[in-house]
């Protein structure tokens, strides 16, 4: 997870809403990403939509049921879905999504095993901050 929380640090100091994501495979992380929905002016370019693609395409396959999410935030349901799609094996979330209505009710795979709440203050801190300063500018 710390390294999830590296990568939404990355997305803080570039303007991005801080959420980072890796996947690992075996003890190894085979893909990292966080929001680029700014730079690439894409509402489809969340931290977890760039991981698994960048997963997807170090594999050559569009499964990933023997890997694991880490994700700073609990993920969205546009999200979720693509998550159920890859058949990721599992899911570990930091802090909880408590903005946006539904975000915890999305439909993983039946198979995806799915933990939250790993280093939550700290992910939670981090998008606290982010908001903050964004508030203080206008």
């Amino acid at each position: 997870m710390s390294k999830a929380i590296q990568e939404a640090q990355y997305a803080f100091e570039r303007g991005e809403i801080p959420i980072g994501a890796v996947i690992v495979l075996e003890d190894q992380i085979i893909a990292r990403s966080h929001n680029l929905t700014e730079t690439l002016n894409d509402v489809t370019a969340h931290a977890e939509m760039q991981a698994i693609t960048s997963a997807a395409n170090f594999l050559g396959a569009k499964y990933l049921n023997q890997c694991t999410l880490y994700v700073s935030l609990e993920p969205c349901p546009m999200c979720v879905g693509a998550l159920y799609w890859s058949q990721i094996g599992s899911v570990v979330y930091g802090a909880k999504e408590t903005r946006h209505q539904g975000a915890g009710q999305a439909i993983y795979h039946p198979k995806t095993k799915v933990i939250g709440g790993i280093m939550a203050a700290t992910a939670a801190k981090l998008i606290h901050q982010f908001f903050e300063s964004k508030r203080s500018l206008n």
